[in-house]
């Protein structure tokens, strides 16, 4: 039998719609989850603003979304992983398995990626905003009892952020600058907390920001719009920081990581942006590694287990959820860092008439 989903589907830039549309057919290994909410995401947001980054653009509607969690519906023949109740997370990571990478052990680097609501394949590889998701079993991880679906959705930009921290290498007892405190960058701080780190300073320019980034483990604030001194206090004797996790993707922030780092320090760029110029004289005579980190692969379970066992508090990241029928005003309070952090959408309130 065939299902349906109530979804919320990009057409065009800023033209959002509520769509009733087929959901698929349960198969062998597969399991229908009844999503419960859905973090929008900053990929989410360029989708609605823009139509796409870089290159990708959307060339035809598509379900947006990839950071959800819900309720077991239904399992398919096999399945024993989860059962009809259970509360999952759901990983939107669907790298092939066969390719070179995958057999090399990098599946974050699939050639053949199928990564929930995407625009970088065609035809588009459709998201997980819809309120009914076929997906494969191993897929889910099993969110523990007492725990906020909540809460759960923000597995996946977790995963994000521990990816980034495990190619740091080892942080304990080590002083840590996070640049960049949006969502990723809050969820970095609790990342490198639980990761050991001894002092973890964050960087942004918003005192709002910096509140969350506080919250969620940060142990010195630094506003980089009203402390115009930062940089130089913190570059004295070659440099005072061990590793820089930078968030935000603009080129003065990493020239300012890169000059806050002592020498053979580690900056793992996080953060997406444009072309930058980057100071190869400083970097050689520092002895300088710099890394780049894109997307995750095991990190998924190990933040669904962090969750789980109450490890890290993501009641600071949330600012709000919205119903469906109100969309476009949950896209329009993520776009907007001086009030929203994490912003939701709950596909478990009253059901919404497609338009």
């Amino acid at each position: 039998m065939r299902l349906r989903c109530t979804c919320l589907v990009i057409n065009a830039p800023d033209d959002l719609q509520v769509v009733e549309q087929d959901a698929g057919e349960l198969g062998p290994g597969q399991v229908a989850v009844r999503v419960g909410f859905g973090g929008i995401c900053g990929s989410d947001l360029h989708y609605f603003h823009h139509g796409g980054f870089g290159t990708v653009r959307i060339k035809r509607p598509m379900i947006l979304g990839h950071e959800v969690a819900g309720t077991v519906a239904a399992v398919g023949e096999g399945v024993t992983r989860v059962k009809v109740g259970d509360r999952v997370a759901v990983n939107p990571s669907r790298p092939c398995g066969a390719c070179r990478y995958c057999l090399d052990g990098l599946p974050n680097q699939c050639l053949d990626m199928r990564f929930y609501g995407s625009a970088m394949r065609d035809p588009h590889i459709e998201g997980a905003f819809r309120d009914l998701l076929v997906c494969s079993a191993v897929q889910c991880e099993t969110v523990a009892a007492g725990v906020s679906l909540q809460h759960a959705a923000l597995a996946e930009p977790f995963s994000v952020a521990l990816h980034a921290v495990n190619r740091a290498g080892p942080l304990l007892g080590k002083r840590v600058l996070v640049s960049g405190c949006g969502p990723i960058g809050a969820l970095a701080v609790a990342a490198a907390r639980i990761h050991g780190a001894a002092e973890i300073l964050a960087v942004d320019l918003t005192d709002s920001t910096l509140a969350v980034a506080r919250a969620m483990g940060a142990d010195v604030p630094i506003n980089g719009a009203t402390d115009s001194g930062w940089v130089q206090r913190y570059s004295a004797d070659k440099g005072q920081v061990d590793v820089v996790i930078e968030c935000s993707g603009n080129e003065r922030a990493l020239r300012a990581g890169l000059d806050v780092l002592r020498p053979r320090g580690i900056v793992v760029q996080l953060g997406l942006g444009g072309e930058v110029s980057i100071p190869q004289n400083l970097i050689v005579a520092k002895e300088l590694t710099l890394l780049g980190s894109f997307r995750f692969h095991a990190e998924f379970a190990l933040a669904v287990r962090l969750i789980n066992e109450g490890r890290v508090d993501m009641r600071p990241m949330i600012t709000g959820s919205f119903t469906l029928d109100r969309a476009r005003e949950a896209f329009e309070l993520a776009s907007d860092r001086q009030r929203a952090m994490k912003v939701l959408l709950d596909f478990a309130a009253p059901e919404v008439q497609p338009g």
